[in-house]
């Protein structure tokens, strides 16, 4: 309960920093379109606490306080700290100890304990060495996203990069532009498979890609433009 209460005070706290910035508070969300009867929502939300089937989150290779120590976005825009600090510091625990490495593609499926993120699943995915990224990558990873929650079997789920939060730079448009374009693309080769009897595949309805406050704006912009390259 206190947790939560905490928690609560937080995102009051970044909802306020938003407004005085003018930028969307907390909780707010778009279906920018839909592709192959797919909803893409933004949304700008920590993925701490964000109610989905499945909650993917990205994570490059680890140093020391990389998550707390600028360039990381500050504790009160922190999706991956508030995270981590809802799972009682396991994802920290995780990578310094080797356990998860943040290798690029690397994946680690982890089912939350009750009371700490509304979460049902949570998937990790590498992102590899921060200092040689390259956001092309990202489409590889929103097919990674995508094949786990068809192999799963829920009707939606919800990414977020989290690049930012570990203080990479990063062109926000690419980065959703490339992780919804991933993520299409693997939908269309389980229905492929589907079509030849090779899938059973139940069909996805939504997928959610969270933003801070600052990066929702150009990412629905990014994801729109995406959207109608698939309707031309």
């Amino acid at each position: 309960m206190r947790k939560a209460f905490l928690f609560t005070l937080l995102f009051s706290a970044t909802s306020l920093f938003a407004q005085t910035q003018n930028l969307p508070a907390v909780g707010t969300s778009t279906i920018i379109g839909k592709v192959d009867g797919i909803e893409v929502e933004a949304k700008v939300m920590s993925p701490s606490a964000q109610a989905t089937p499945l909650q993917v989150a990205c994570l490059f290779e680890y140093t020391e306080n990389d998550l707390t120590n600028p360039p990381a976005l500050p504790a009160a825009l922190n999706g991956m700290l508030h995270l981590d600090e809802a799972l009682h510091g396991i994802i920290t625990e995780l990578r310094k100890s080797g356990k998860f490495t943040g290798h690029a593609y690397e994946t680690l499926l982890i089912t939350p304990p009750a009371g700490t993120i509304p979460a049902k699943k949570l998937l990790l995915v590498g992102l590899g060495d921060r200092n040689k990224f390259d956001a092309s990558i990202m489409e590889t990873i929103g097919s990674i996203g995508m094949r786990e929650a068809l192999r799963l079997g829920v009707t939606s789920y919800t990414h977020a990069s989290d690049l930012k939060d570990e203080g990479v730079g990063s062109n926000t448009e690419l980065v959703a532009g490339n992780v919804l374009k991933g993520a299409i693309s693997a939908y269309r080769t389980q229905v492929f498979l589907k079509e030849k009897k090779m899938s059973d595949h139940k069909p996805l309805t939504k997928v959610t890609l969270l933003a801070g406050p600052a990066f929702y704006k150009p990412s629905g912009e990014a994801l729109k433009e995406v959207i109608a390259t698939y309707q031309n």
